[in-house]
């Protein structure tokens, strides 16, 4: 299986943190959290990660080279910020299976990665994963009915629901349609119309969701993280 990390963003919440690091690379229990991600993909049985790049990116390679873990490092390193979905379709093409999963670098899932495969075996549809927290204000709520994402709503809905894990599973040639080298969102501008015209899959994972984009969630992965 094939992943893609984004991991080419600027960090700016965490900047007072971590000043001198891309955001993937911030210490967590003594090791940069994009090792925790990367092992934990390899233990779920990937065997190649396109990393996504920008930021510093620099200090991605040098730590990491061309193998970690037993997987096949290959790095796509954006010249200027291309968005979440520009930076997919430019390191899509690197990809060599008729599908991809693609993961935030600075969030740890611990994904079902055997029954997601199935999922998307059985449907060979674009598919979100979702989770259910116990406030959905700070991350937008998602609607799902019998496996299918019926729609988006925007943050600030609170209480209990279903959010967005920023891990999703796409065709290889889902993004052909947008020109490469050309910034876009891949949630407003590919994903949600996607669910407005045709079907999208949604997968509810139960396993450990923590985004360390914000300084209290990354002090909160410290010891939520130190035995992974």
């Amino acid at each position: 299986m094939e992943a893609i990390v984004l991991a080419g963003g600027f960090g700016t919440r965490l900047r007072a943190v971590v000043p001198d690091l891309p955001k993937p690379m911030a210490p967590v229990a003594g090791r940069p959290f994009l090792e925790i991600l990367l092992r934990t993909l390899a233990a779920k049985g990937f065997t190649r990660v396109i990393l996504s790049l920008g930021f510093m990116a620099e200090k991605v390679v040098s730590h990491f080279g061309r193998e970690f873990c037993g997987m096949e490092l290959v790095y796509e390193i954006e010249t200027t910020p291309l968005n979440t979905g520009g930076a997919v379709r430019a390191a899509i093409g690197h990809c060599r299976s008729d599908h991809v999963y693609v993961f935030n670098g600075d969030t740890y899932l611990d994904l079902e990665v055997a029954e997601l495969e199935r999922q998307w075996q059985a449907t060979q549809k674009v598919q979100i994963v979702v989770r259910a927290v116990e406030d959905t204000a700070r991350f937008g709520r998602v609607d799902l009915a019998q496996s299918h994402i019926v729609a988006f709503r925007e943050k600030g809905a609170a209480g209990p629901g279903l959010i967005n894990a920023g891990c999703y599973v796409l065709p290889a040639a889902a993004l052909d349609a947008f020109p490469l080298g050309q910034p876009f969102s891949l949630e407003t501008e590919f994903l949600i119309p996607a669910v407005q015209t045709t079907s999208v899959g949604g997968f509810v994972t139960q396993g450990l969701f923590i985004d360390i984009g914000v300084p209290e969630d990354y002090d909160l992965a410290q010891s939520m993280l130190a035995e992974i």
